[in-house]
């Protein structure tokens, strides 16, 4: 092309196409990343705002398959002791040890609290920000920002497996 001749169609076309991978590229990786965010919420608002929840102690006496429960000693004022709370059973969970907890209100279920139930209630998110890290590398071209959010993710899953 001679410089002082217009673009082309095709030239219009291929950054118009560009555009649109951006585009499409740029909402699949916000979709992941919101996931992430709306699947962790959902626990991590408990052992997060503890102010006016049932705080305490369960001491693991059973698991099944999903499941691990024992009796709940409450550690803060308005909590009731309980004779049996349902905890998630996950590799960090185990029977005859005894957990910091917050009830979840309205039930008998708890979800653990401090450091390790906080990080291990962003563990969506961590591998949220490694899919999308890999969404940003290929689709949007950006290396330096798929570095960070890759980078991100990993220090969030390494904080939550050496905090459990």
């Amino acid at each position: 092309m001679i410089p002082a001749m217009p673009a082309t169609a095709a030239t219009s076309r291929q950054s118009s196409v560009t555009a649109l991978r951006f585009a499409a590229m740029g909402a699949v990786a916000v979709l992941i990343l919101v996931a992430g965010v709306w699947g962790s919420w959902g626990t991590a608002q408990y052992p997060m705002l503890t102010k006016g929840r049932e705080r305490g102690t369960v001491k693991v006496t059973s698991c099944g398959d999903d499941t691990c429960s024992g009796p709940f000693a409450p550690a803060s004022a308005g909590a009731r002791a309980r004779r049996s709370v349902v905890i998630t059973k996950s590799v960090a969970v185990r029977k005859n040890e005894t957990y910091a907890v917050v009830v979840k209100p309205g039930t008998d279920e708890v979800v653990r609290s401090g450091p390790a139930g906080v990080l291990g209630a962003w563990v969506p998110l961590g591998g949220a920000l490694l899919l999308a890290a890999v969404v940003v590398a290929g689709g949007l071209r950006l290396a330096r920002i798929a570095w960070m959010l890759a980078g991100a993710g990993f220090v969030l899953l390494t904080a939550a497996f050496l905090a459990i």
